[in-house]
């Protein structure tokens, strides 16, 4: 697999608490990444670094082959990376087509919203996503289901020539029905050849979709592993025991 997205040695820490040390990751093209980890083992930080919220104090960030720097969530999309946070960001009031290009509407000729090229981008994009579930794409989002508006921000992510996905906690509340509907999804995202992060505290979850999981544990990298070759236990353990380099509150030996 071809690795698109590398972080080498990254270290991020506000005022004494040392969110993240010394961590490596990668994602492949291809594949679902699962990051997991207990509260406080550095999930969140580890992405907003990805996603530029949060600029890494030291590290190498490498995209494509090549070191870059990310000062800001807006060079981390110009470079495919986007990220569908558990609120999902969506706009209740407004419908699908709408959400889907908020801040990035499309205009004809005069000036005016292209609403003819807009609506079938988007029926386009969730189509290729084999989202089926929705009646018209002129539904307000409020009327939409669990399922439904994740699936929505799912496809707002992937429609701007996006390589990279990151999905924080995709099936958080939902139900059985809604959590298989959006599993399949980020299945597919992978088999069309994006690289998907995966944050979840449902192991289950990720046993289902992940190919490979990243277990961190109080801002250290314990261990990565393929999925195919290691079991729910192994991973709770990791979680809760694993080896750290390096104690944090104990004074280097």
């Amino acid at each position: 697999m071809e690795t698109i997205l590398e972080l080498k040695g990254v270290s991020k820490s506000f005022g004494a608490v040392q969110a993240l040390n010394n961590v490596d990751f990668r994602a492949n093209l291809g594949e679902v990444m699962a990051l997991v980890g207990d509260n406080g083992a550095g999930k969140s930080t580890l992405i907003k670094g990805v996603a530029g919220i949060y600029p890494f104090d030291s590290g190498d960030y490498i995209f494509e082959g090549r070191k870059v720097n990310v000062h800001g969530p807006r060079d981390a999309a110009a470079l495919g990376i986007e990220v569908v946070y558990q609120d999902l960001a969506l706009a209740d009031n407004l419908d699908v087509v709408a959400n889907m290009f908020l801040g990035r509407e499309r205009l004809d000729r005069l000036g005016r919203l292209d609403e003819i090229s807009m609506e079938q981008a988007c029926i386009d994009t969730l189509s290729s996503l084999a989202v089926t579930t929705l009646r018209s794409v002129r539904l307000p989002v409020r009327s939409l289901s669990g399922g439904q508006r994740q699936s929505i921000a799912v496809a707002k992510a992937v429609m701007w020539n996006s390589k990279v996905v990151i999905l924080d906690e995709p099936t958080a509340a939902l139900g059985v029905a809604q959590t298989r509907q959006v599993l399949d999804l980020v299945r597919r995202l992978a088999d069309k050849g994006l690289a998907v992060i995966l944050i979840s505290h449902n192991l289950h979850d990720i046993f289902e979709v992940a190919d490979r999981i990243t277990v961190l544990r109080l801002g250290y990298l314990v261990r990565e592993m393929a999925v195919k070759e290691t079991s729910y236990e192994e991973v709770v353990k990791e979680m809760t025991a694993g080896k750290l380099s390096h104690v944090p509150g104990m004074k280097e030996s």
